[in-house]
């Protein structure tokens, strides 16, 4: 309505603009009557300016063609003569009357006296006034009109705007009317195709975000690689079934797909998806007779099996068959093992965390058992560590039977004059001669303090293997742990060893990864000025995930770093990590430290690499590992999986 008040202010202005021009009008008509009466009496009297008779005969002859609203003659001679009539004030009138009163006198020197006159046009005021009156009935009763039919026009116009008003107000609520175009018709026509249209698209757009929300709930919910259902959708379920009011009785079993880290290192990320999904597809038909099984993805490398309904015999018989997959499938994938199986029963009201403890200890005792082994845990033996304490006897055999083999992959030169060497990858195998998944193995090793004892097996190993088999030729790179590294005792015990073989120690080459070696500088720099000092050399490998990479190159100064195979596998579609390569490469250069590129799985990884001019690469593209041919009693004998 704010429109329409300054619409009425306007018309008021207007109308009172009219006003004042029809009233100015009028007066200047009345003005021009009254000079017209001024002038015509001016003649008239200039004709008796000699009159010698009295005032009353003099207004009698005046009279007749003048009106006086005051006539005064004063006789200087003869006072008799004198004569005077009429009021000198205006009589009272009307308001518009008086707003039209003029003013009319005159003083005329006659022969024997003085005369004063007023002249009258009061008719012609008269009139004037009610012609004024009437112009106002007009005037303003045509504003009258317009007002009311600007109010009505206006209180039309505000129906429809509330109209429009609570269509857009139910936008918010998702809530779509009809449109009644007869109600928005006229100006408000595009009004009503800008509504349409925003409704229209507002649809088009919820329908939008619903699809988006779904793929978003699958996402949350959905793992992308296996299809298989997220942690939080297994947290659930496992609540549902450990509540005190579920009625559901079956198995619980773990899958660990122990292979994972391995392939993703050696083979790229994709390689690992494809190993994941084949895990799930693997599980997928193991459980094609059992409808109501539900799987889920609940770590990188985790997988649970919810068997309901389902006896613990009737779920060894299903997991067996999973087992007979996993086997066929080792034999093309060409690893140690393929996953490890890990059982327990679950009842009413059980504990969720204490079903999970079991299914992990099952797991995890499952991996000291050989390749893609099953064991079954039906309750806790009192030590909720069970599957640890299991993993740290299974490395106290290894290190007492010294059951390490080895397998090594070659690192190609890109030119003549790079000195490159073979990594060693270190496999161990329990008392059956079966081998044990390596990462699992090295990880429960630093979680029992047992890392420093792993890593002198293998270098001693290592130093035995080079002794009794002269027929190995080249460099030999060697992986210690971070923590190794960083312990002065065994930095001490290694150099003593490469003192007594130091004939040996100008072969070997002590890998370390960066991101632990950054968390200690003076410990990272003392290890490899040890190391040097016995002619050892020493590579830094997953080179560039750490922040302080460049601090790194200037201080600890490795002989060789290792890029980490994400470089590798971003190298052909990624502008700024063949920029970053290659910064990484010219500061080494400066520094003669040798760049060595990882995870190489194509040839078009391979040219790309050597168009950057690094120095080695590394990867089952270039080599893959190979088991070494040892010497033990002057006979040669290949070390097989």
């Amino acid at each position: 309505m704010t429109s329409f008040r300054y619409y009425q202010l306007f018309l008021v202005l207007v109308f009172c603009g009219l006003t004042f021009v029809t009233f100015s009008d009028n007066q200047t008509n009345l003005a021009s009557r009254s000079d017209q009466e001024l002038s015509k009496y001016t003649a008239s009297i200039a004709d008796q300016s000699n009159w010698l008779g009295d005032g009353q005969a003099l207004y009698q002859h005046l009279d007749q063609s003048f009106n006086f609203q005051f006539f005064q003659y004063i006789d200087s001679n003869d006072k008799d003569n004198s004569y005077t009539k009429g009021n000198l004030l205006s009589e009272g009138g009307s308001f518009i009357n008086q707003l039209y009163q003029i003013e009319m006198p005159v003083t005329q020197t006659l022969t024997n006296g003085r005369l004063q006159v007023k002249l009258s046009i009061a008719k012609e005021i008269t009139t004037m006034s009610d012609r004024f009156a009437y112009q106002l009935k007009l005037i303003w009763g045509s504003f009258l009109l317009i007002s009311v039919f600007n109010l009505l026009l206006a209180l039309r116009q505000a129906k429809k705007i509330q109209y429009s008003a609570k269509i857009i107000d139910d936008l918010p609520n998702f809530t779509f009317h009809a449109i009644q175009k007869s109600k928005l018709k006229g100006e408000f026509t595009p009004l009503v195709r800008a509504l349409e249209s925003c409704q229209s698209k507002l649809k088009s757009k919820i329908n939008e975000l619903n699809e988006t929300h779904e793929t978003l709930t699958k996402v949350a919910f959905q793992d992308p690689i296996t299809g298989f259902g997220t942690r939080s959708k297994f947290t659930e379920k496992l609540n549902e079934i450990c509540s005190p009011n579920s009625q559901q009785l079956g198995v619980l079993a773990m899958v660990r797909a122990s292979e994972l880290a391995a392939i993703n290192q050696l083979h790229g990320r994709e390689a690992g998806d494809n190993y994941l999904t084949r895990i799930a597809n693997l599980i997928r038909k193991s459980l094609i007779r059992s409808p109501n099984a539900d799987c889920y993805r609940i770590s990188t490398a985790d997988f649970a099996l919810i068997l309901p309904d389902v006896s613990l015999k009737d779920g060894m018989m299903i997991i067996e068959q999973l087992k007979i997959a996993f086997d066929e499938y080792q034999q093309n994938l060409g690893t140690d093992a393929v996953a490890y199986i890990g059982l327990c029963p679950y009842l009413q009201n059980n504990d969720p965390v204490t079903l999970m403890t079991l299914a992990d200890t099952a797991v995890s005792i499952a991996q000291t058992m050989g390749p893609n082994s099953i064991h079954v845990q039906q309750k806790l033996t009192g030590d909720e560590l069970f599957g640890d304490s299991r993993w740290k006897i299974a490395i106290d055999e290894i290190l007492k039977r010294k059951a390490i083999k080895f397998y090594a992959q070659a690192i190609r030169p890109c030119r003549s004059d790079v000195e490159s060497y073979r990594e060693l990858l270190s496999r161990f195998y329990n008392d059956q001669g079966k081998f044990l998944p390596t990462t699992t193995v090295i990880a429960m090793a630093e979680r029992h303090g047992m890392s420093e004892e792993l890593d002198k097996l293998v270098i001693l190993k290592t130093l035995s293997m080079l002794v009794g088999t002269p027929s190995l030729t080249g460099l030999f790179g060697i992986n210690v742990s971070t923590s190794s590294a960083n312990s002065e005792s065994f930095v001490a015990w290694l150099k003593n060893v490469l003192i007594r073989q130091r004939h040996l120690a100008g072969r070997l080459i002590f890998e370390v990864s960066e991101s632990g070696m950054q968390a200690n500088l003076s410990a990272t720099y003392h290890f490899i000025n040890e190391v040097h000092s016995v002619g050892a050399r020493v590579s830094i490998e997953k080179f560039g995930l750490g922040f302080t990479s460049f601090k790194f190159f200037k201080e600890v100064r490795p002989d060789f770093i290792k890029l980490d195979g994400s470089y590798t596998q971003g190298i052909i579609s990624d502008s700024h990590n063949r920029f970053f390569v290659k910064m990484i490469i010219d500061i080494a250069r400066k520094l003669t430290i040798r760049v060595i590129a990882t995870s190489v799985e194509n040839q078009e990884e391979k040219l790309a690499m050597e168009q950057l001019l690094l120095d080695g690469l590394q990867g089952y593209y270039i080599a893959k590992p190979t088991p070494l041919v040892t010497m033990s009693n002057n006979k040669a004998t290949e070390i097989v999986r």
